[in-house]
């Protein structure tokens, strides 16, 4: 029987690569997967400023699509910061780290023929473009898994106009260190699959275009 595998370097770090022992075992494709589910798995991946209204919309969609019978989950900083990454701080490193593992566990999600909804203001480019890569990774299974980055985008102005939270109010005051958006960089996203004036949409018609989209690609078909 051979040893059990670690995951971590002789210095303590966590190892990048998977050790020599530990392999993949194959099972049913996600084409056979996604045929017993009746239902195809896919990511949507919200992005914007605090207080863009990205959880709200995503929260509203994850009901719409509850409603018609479909498999959806949305991860957001409720279930996961105070879980998976309770262990992360909000410097560049841990914010990192804290995309990755989210992108890690959507995918997974979007391999059980889950559609998954993450809603994470998740400000960098490089990270989110690690996430789609991810899930366009065939190299262990038949094929890729959809990815669409809907950009929730609103003026900081107005971002910080609503401030649920309070949190703008507390970054310009210097209470919030490597706030995004005042004290830290956003970066937009470029060519997002999705892109919502949150302060010129309503909820509702955020939805409509969300779920058009995805019926559009052929995302809410059942499967026969």
């Amino acid at each position: 029987i051979p040893a059990p595998a670690t995951l971590i370097d002789s210095d303590g770090a966590h190892a990048n690569h998977l050790p020599s022992n530990i392999t993949w075992h194959q099972g049913l494709t996600r084409g056979e997967r996604n045929q017993l589910r009746h239902q195809r798995g896919c990511t949507v991946w919200f992005t914007g400023l605090s207080a863009s209204g990205k959880s709200t919309i995503a929260t509203a969609l994850e009901q719409h699509l509850l409603q018609q019978g479909l498999a959806t989950y949305r991860l957001d900083g409720d279930n996961v910061r105070f879980g998976l990454n309770k262990d992360l701080g909000f410097s560049e490193q841990d914010r990192n780290e804290n995309i990755r593992r989210i992108a890690e566990v959507a995918k997974l999600f979007a391999d059980s023929s889950t559609i998954a909804l993450t809603s994470f203001i998740s400000p960098y480019r490089v990270d989110r473009a690690i996430a789609r890569e991810l899930h366009a990774d065939t190299k262990n299974v038949d094929e890729p898994l959809p990815f669409i980055e809907v950009f929730v985008d609103i003026p900081v102005e107005e971002a910080e106009k609503r401030d649920p939270k309070g949190l703008y109010k507390k970054a310009r005051a210097g209470e919030i260190k490597e706030f995004t958006g005042i004290s830290a960089p956003y970066e937009e996203p470029e060519h997002p699959e999705i892109h919502i004036r949150s302060d010129k949409v309503s909820v509702e018609e955020a939805v409509v275009q969300i779920t058009n989209y995805l019926q559009d690609k052929g995302l809410l078909k059942q499967q026969n």
